[in-house]
């Protein structure tokens, strides 16, 4: 299955990418082909962007390496809309804009959205 990750960032140390990076590695161990957008933030702006940021501050981020709100957002809702077969969702989603358009996108496209801890079934595997 292709798998878009989505989870919380702003605000939160590092842009949250160890989580999105853990979460990526779990559903990858079952087979899946993931899109992670910490590892697209990372693969443009280089590893300094999350491993310096410590409040998860986007005009920080803006300001020391030129990243883009617009410009990631466009690349994470093609990527939804082109390739996707769902949505998996990391802990704390409910309070991130950017999950909110995320999840929009899916559920106009009619693709299932799960909650990672709900996708991973216990002794591996998933729905």
């Amino acid at each position: 299955m292709k798998i878009y990750l989505a989870g919380p960032m702003r605000g939160i140390p590092q842009f949250n990418f160890p989580a999105f990076h853990e979460g990526a590695a779990k559903l990858r161990a079952d087979g899946h082909v993931v899109f992670n957008p910490a590892e697209r933030d990372v693969a443009i702006h280089g590893p300094a962007f999350a491993e310096n940021n410590l409040t998860g501050d986007n005009s920080q981020a803006e300001r020391e390496h030129g990243f883009n709100l617009r410009d990631a957002l466009r690349d994470d809702l093609v990527w939804i809309c082109a390739e996707a077969d769902a949505v998996v969702c990391l802990p704390g989603w409910e309070n991130s804009k950017g999950v909110a358009a995320e999840r929009a996108t899916a559920l106009a496209l009619g693709l299932p959205i799960f909650d990672l801890l709900d996708f991973q079934w216990a002794g591996g595997g998933s729905p």
